[in-house]
């Protein structure tokens, strides 16, 4: 009389192949979720660094639309490494004041530096060249200075140099007087 006996189970090597594909799910799993999480932080800082550069060019923009020159404003002085103004901004206690401020590259970045104050308006900025246009039209020139104890450009350009690229920024300024 033959036996058959019924085998219950699985052997060593089904166990360590079945551990091994488990274990390689588990890494691949991990990896992915890594790539991902790291993916998120450098999209984050990318959007945030976007988002004080655009809120600091408002605030140029905002800047030279409020500009004075003249009077008791004193004058334009604009050159092609900095310009210098007065202009109306405003304050933390939600009021408006005339402050003179100047644009330049200072530190690896352009900046505003005010009497009392000084704001980062784009990081990483090796120089910055202004041009300011002299009269509106088809024919307009750029000149490479502007200073006038009793006038404004129509607006300012500025070439902003990076490690990787050269940005351009129009600004209007409100008007000559």
């Amino acid at each position: 009389m033959t036996s058959t006996t019924t085998r219950r189970g699985f052997t060593l090597i089904e166990v360590l192949i079945a551990l091994t594909i488990g274990s390689l799910v588990v890494l691949l799993a991990h990896q992915l979720f890594a790539a991902v999480t790291e993916s998120t932080r450098h999209l984050q800082s990318a959007r945030t660094r976007q988002d004080a550069e655009r809120l600091a060019t408002r605030w140029l923009e905002a800047a030279l639309l409020s500009l004075e020159a003249g009077g008791p404003a004193g004058p334009f002085d604009g050159h092609q490494e900095r310009m210098r103004f007065t202009t109306w901004l405003l304050q933390p206690g939600g009021w408006m004041e005339r402050r003179t401020i100047e644009i330049s590259v200072r530190n690896s970045g352009l900046v505003a530096v005010g009497t009392d104050q000084s704001k980062a308006l784009q990081r990483d900025v090796h120089t910055v060249e202004f041009d300011y246009l002299l009269e509106p039209g088809a024919q307009s020139q750029w000149v490479q200075e502007w200073v006038s104890p009793v006038s404004a450009p129509l607006a300012v350009r500025l070439r902003l140099t990076r490690s990787d690229r050269v940005d351009t920024l129009l600004l209007l300024i409100k008007g000559r007087g």
